[in-house]
C-alpha cells in the first residue's frame, strides 16, 4: 500500500465528526455532538454546514439531490437547499436513550445503519437494513455499532462492535439477508478502538481507529496490511474520493480529550486527507426509501 503523508484541509473542528460521503465534488460529513452536517468543496476550499435538530449519525444520498438523514430521532430527509429536514421513520423506543450512529449504501441502494446507546454503555443498539422505507433489524446487542459496508462482490457485510473492538462479517445474500456471522477481526490494546469502516475496490476494509491516530488496511482475510498515521488520536471514518476514487479523506473528533491532550492535538476534530494507490468503491444512492 503507498500512501501519501495526511494534511488537514478543514479545520472544523468538530468534537465528534463521522460519516464522510463523496459526493457532488465534494466531501460530506457530521459533526454528531455539534448538531452540524457539513461540506467541503475542495476544488474552491469552500465549506458549507446545517444545523440538524438532533444528534445527525450518518447521511446518504438519494438520485434527486435530496439525502437520509439518520437522526437520534429517526430517518429523515434532507434537504441542503432548503435546510429542511422531514421525518421518515422512527426507528426505535425513545425510552431506550440510543441514537443513530454510521450507515452506508451498497451496490443495490440499500441502506445498513446502526444504532447505539448514547450513554455508550447500555447494550441497546441494533444493525439494520431500510426496505421501502421501513427499518428491519438484522442483529443486536451493541452498545456502540458503526461501519457497516460491504464488498466488493456484494457477498459480505461488514459491521463493528467498538466497545468489544471487534470487526464482524456477515454472508449477505442477493435479497439482503445476513447470516453466518463470525469474527473478521479484532483490535488489541493500545491500539484503539476500531471505527468506522469502508470497503476499497480490493476488498481491503479500512477502519478507522479511535484512540488509535490513524486507519488500518485489512485484507479480505482480516490480516493487517497497512496502517497510515494520523496527527490526532481520534480517528472516525474514511470515505474515497476525488475523479479516481484515490484520494481518501478522514473525520476526527476532540470528543474524549482532555484539555492537555486537545492543546497537544490543535488539529483534532478536523478533516484530513492523503491519496492511496487503491480506489475505492463509488458511492451509491439509496434506491429503497
Amino acid at each position: 500500500m503507498i500512501a501519501t503523508d495526511p494534511e488537514c484541509v478543514l479545520r472544523c473542528a468538530c468534537e465528534l465528526g463521522e460519516g464522510p460521503v463523496w459526493r457532488d465534488k465534494s466531501l460530506w460529513f457530521v459533526d454528531i455532538k455539534g448538531l452540524r452536517i457539513h461540506r467541503y468543496e475542495p476544488g474552491t476550499g469552500a465549506a458549507w454546514s446545517w444545523m440538524a435538530p438532533a444528534q445527525p449519525g450518518f447521511i446518504a444520498p438519494r438520485p434527486d439531490g435530496t439525502w437520509i438523514a439518520g437522526l437520534k430521532t429517526g430517518l429523515h430527509r434532507f434537504d441542503p437547499a432548503s435546510g429542511r429536514f422531514d421525518l421518515i421513520t422512527t426507528v426505535e423506543d425513545p425510552a431506550l436513550d440510543n441514537r443513530l450512529n454510521d450507515g452506508a449504501v451498497d451496490a443495490k441502494g440499500r441502506l445498513w445503519f446502526g444504532s447505539m446507546h448514547d450513554g455508550e454503555s447500555n447494550p441497546t443498539g441494533a444493525l439494520y437494513r431500510l426496505d421501502s422505507g421501513k427499518p428491519v433489524r438484522l442483529d443486536e446487542g451493541y452498545a456502540i455499532t458503526n461501519g457497516p459496508c460491504v464488498s466488493p462482490d456484494g457477498r459480505t457485510l461488514y459491521h463493528t462492535d467498538t466497545l468489544k473492538k471487534v470487526i464482524y462479517a456477515f454472508d449477505l445474500a442477493d435479497d439482503g439477508a445476513v447470516s453466518n456471522r463470525r469474527v473478521f477481526a479484532t483490535i488489541d490494546e493500545p491500539d484503539g478502538y476500531p471505527d468506522g469502516s469502508v470497503v476499497d475496490v480490493e476488498g481491503h476494509v479500512w477502519t478507522a481507529l479511535w484512540g488509535g491516530w490513524g486507519v488500518r488496511r485489512y485484507s479480505p482475510e482480516g490480516r493487517v496490511v497497512g496502517f497510515v498515521r494520523l496527527p490526532v488520536a481520534q480517528v472516525t471514518k474514511v470515505a474515497f474520493g476525488g475523479s479516481d476514487l484515490k484520494t481518501v479523506y478522514a473525520t476526527s473528533a476532540w470528543k474524549g480529550l482532555s484539555p492537555a491532550a486537545r492543546e497537544a492535538q490543535p488539529l483534532a476534530g478536523g478533516l484530513f486527507r492523503f491519496d492511496v494507490d487503491t480506489p475505492g468503491q463509488p458511492q451509491h444512492d439509496v434506491a429503497h426509501v
